[in-house]
This record gives structure tokens, sequence and C-alpha cells, in this order.
């Protein structure tokens, strides 16, 4: 199951950190510029540099779609080499897919078959019903957005229905009725602190991905506080531009590293 891995690799790093391989081709350092793979290259050096500190990684696949099949196969290739040299590490497809429940069986067989991820993240708008290809997947992790970090988030997360906001709809409903297999997790972002407590007290243990933190402005402390389970898990705090880009050109994978380590060591000291 997704989860116990997670739980498995964040106790034996004693981290919570999640690295977003989220590899923009227009910022990558200039030394790839004329490789074959970049992305890969580049997502290969940033795993070699950061894995001791990190409890799971998380593509975006927005920026390998954007390549067409060379984008593609590169994802294909940094899974591949993850599952080779650390399979212990949890991977988390950031694609926020949903759609009927026949064209999910699609999406399924495409994220965790061929590609082999661990967990994808998921919209929960079109209802149980259409997710059921994924949630069915017990041994996979179906993150599923609640509470989201942009700030355009209240449009429609804030609407009141029956006295409550949506997104607490949402929580009650994943936590009490969807999660028959203990496969669900939530996305709940790190820039809204209060209503992560809510969540929280809603939810029980149920882990939360929570982007937000770093270029978004989402502060660590707040979100352990608000957050972390009994234990001090309960969380995969995701930092993407914040990690990866965190150095220029040579020194792009040391810097990477010392980001990591950072945040890793800054999230300990509040669990």
């Amino acid at each position: 199951m997704f989860v116990e891995k997670y739980k498995k690799r964040a106790e034996a790093t004693n981290s919570l950190v999640c690295v977003g391989l989220d590899s923009d081709f227009g910022k990558l350092p200039s030394q790839f510029t004329n490789f074959q793979t970049p992305q890969f290259d580049f997502n290969k050096a940033i795993i070699d540099a950061t894995h001791e500190f990190v409890a799971a990684y998380k593509p975006n696949v927005a920026f390998y779609e954007a390549r067409g099949d060379q984008g593609l196969r590169e994802l294909k290739l940094t899974m591949e080499y993850l599952q080779t040299n650390h399979p212990d590490i949890p991977t988390i497809l950031d694609a926020k897919r949903a759609d009927i429940g026949n064209t999910n069986q699609g999406y399924v067989q495409s994220i965790f078959d061929w590609l082999g991820f661990d967990a994808v993240t998921l919209h929960p708008y079109l209802g149980k019903e259409a997710l059921q290809p994924f949630l069915e997947r017990a041994d996979k992790g179906c993150i599923i957005l609640c509470r989201t970090s942009n700030p355009g988030a209240g449009e429609f997360q804030d609407l009141v229905s029956n006295g409550k906001p949506l997104w607490q709809h949402v929580a009650d409903k994943i936590a009490n009725n969807w999660n028959s297999h203990n496969n669900c997790l939530l996305v709940v972002g790190a820039t809204y602190p209060e209503e992560m407590v809510q969540i929280r007290q809603a939810t029980g243990e149920m882990t939360f991905l929570v982007p937000g933190i770093g270029a978004q402005g989402g502060d660590v402390a707040t979100v352990v506080k608000a957050g972390k389970t009994a234990d001090g898990l309960g969380l995969i705090i995701n930092s993407s531009r914040g990690i990866i880009f965190a150095g220029h050109d040579e020194d792009f994978a040391d810097q990477a590293a010392l980001a990591a380590k950072k945040l890793r060591d800054e999230i300990n000291r509040y669990r």
C-alpha cells in the first residue's frame, strides 16, 4: 500500500520532504541544452543529489507532456531510474486526473501500470463512481484535491452548502465513504493552515500531500503544527522550484541537496 510505503520511507530517512520534479525545460541549467534526454538527465542528477533527504518524488506531468512524446519518454526514463535504484522511495504523479469511469480506466493503466507510479493526484468533482477505477487499486495512492494552495482556491472551495464549505464536504466524504481500501490521501495547501487543522480533525490519521511551501509562501512551522499526526507523520510536504532550481548551472545539484536537507531539518524541528 502507498501509505505504508511512505511511512516506512519517512521513518527510514527521518524526513517528510517530497521533491517535486517539475523540470521545466526552459529553466534547466545550460549544460543540459544539448543533451539527448535533458529532462531525464537533470532529474537523475537531482535524484542522485537529494535522495538521502527525501521521502517521495512528485513529477508534474505538464512539464513532460509539453515536450510531446520526447517528454513522456523522459518521464518514463525517470521512473525506470527510480524503480531500479531507489525502489523504496514512493512516487507520485501530479496529474489531477478526473473523468468518467471507463476513461479513468485508461488513466489507471497509463499512470500505475505503464509509468509505474505509486500514487496520483485526482479531482473529486465527478464523484466516487467516476473515480472507482482509481479507488479500487488498493495497492496505489489516490491523492484527492481538498483545499488547494493557489490564491483563487476559494472561488469554489469556499462555497457553503448545508452550513459547511465545499472543502469540508470533500474531506468528510473521502474519510467516511471513499476510503474503504485505506488508499486515499488529501491535497491540503500549506497556505491555508486554519483549514488544515479542521481537515485533520475530520479525517483522523489520513495523510496529506502539502503543496505551497517555499515559492507560494507556506510556513513550515505552522503547517507541521496544523497537520502532523500523533506519531509525527501524516504529511508529505512538497517543494519543487525551491529545491530543484535552488542553484545555477554547475552547482545546481549541490544546491538542491542543501535545499532538501535544509527543508528536512526545518520540518523536523517542529515534529
